[in-house]
């Protein structure tokens, strides 16, 4: 009897340390404002999992396949609850992410991961929220807060114009099919996206894009350039450049 009673004990010891690693404490790195910031999470999964970050707190959930692990969470501050202007960017991985419940409702920022292929993939993302009227540039260069009056929270602008957060948004995706098509399956991750900010030239979106070809081979990176109609959000061109050297 004994033995039944031992056998469930000694198995969750063994389990407990596992699911302990599934969860982490922010590590600050920034200034501490908690009206603005970026938090900074790197995942491993195989298959699917959901990430969820509360506070200075992420845990991740594997849905299926082996155990998801957290490896990276950085913050600037803790995010609070309802952050205004939140928004959710991937920035590395070969599979989907996803947020699929916005913070913004007084709970969680919730992230699923859908891994296709095999093996185990390192997956990045950033979560970014502004609670001031004004805006800034975080250490990496890009752009947070207010631009030429339309909000970096993806809602549009005054008199119903196009968001700046849309309009960057449409232009990745454009990117990313250019890319796709141009360099075949690839990784890519985006680098100081901003609107151009010189006279007449509002509806431009400028950046770097970062493409991974294979482990083995280090990555390149090429300038990128969207035009959009912010009146409409209708994407004009979209071109990947020459490389950044």
């Amino acid at each position: 009897m004994k033995q039944f009673i031992l056998a469930p004990l000694a198995l969750a010891a063994l389990v407990l340390p596992l699911s302990a690693q599934n969860q982490r404490r922010a590590e600050i790195n920034g200034d501490g404002n908690p009206n603005r910031g970026k938090c900074t999470v790197e995942v491993y999964v195989d298959d699917a999992a959901e990430v969820q970050v509360r506070g200075n707190t992420a845990t991740v959930r594997n849905l299926q396949g082996q155990g998801a692990q957290l490896r990276r969470f950085q913050c600037t501050s803790t995010m609070p609850a309802n952050p205004g202007n939140f928004r959710f960017e991937g920035v590395d991985g070969r599979g989907r992410q996803q947020l699929v419940q916005d913070p913004r409702n007084g709970g969680a920022a919730v992230i699923q991961i859908t891994d296709p292929d095999g093996g185990s993939e390192g997956y990045t993302f950033d979560l970014i929220w502004d609670n001031t009227q004004g805006g800034g540039f975080f250490d990496d260069g890009s752009r947070l807060g207010r631009q030429n009056g339309r909000g970096f929270d993806g809602r549009p602008g005054p008199g119903g114009a196009f968001g700046s957060e849309q309009a960057i948004r449409l232009c990745q995706d454009a990117i990313r099919q250019e890319a796709a098509q141009r360099f075949g399956p690839v990784r890519i991750s985006f680098r100081d996206t901003n609107i151009d900010n010189n006279p007449g030239r509002s509806d431009w979106i400028l950046g770097l894009v970062s493409v991974d070809r294979s482990r083995w081979r280090r990555a390149e990176v090429y300038r990128f350039s969207c035009s959009v109609d912010l009146r409409n959000g209708t994407l004009r061109t979209a071109h990947i450049g020459v490389p950044n050297f």
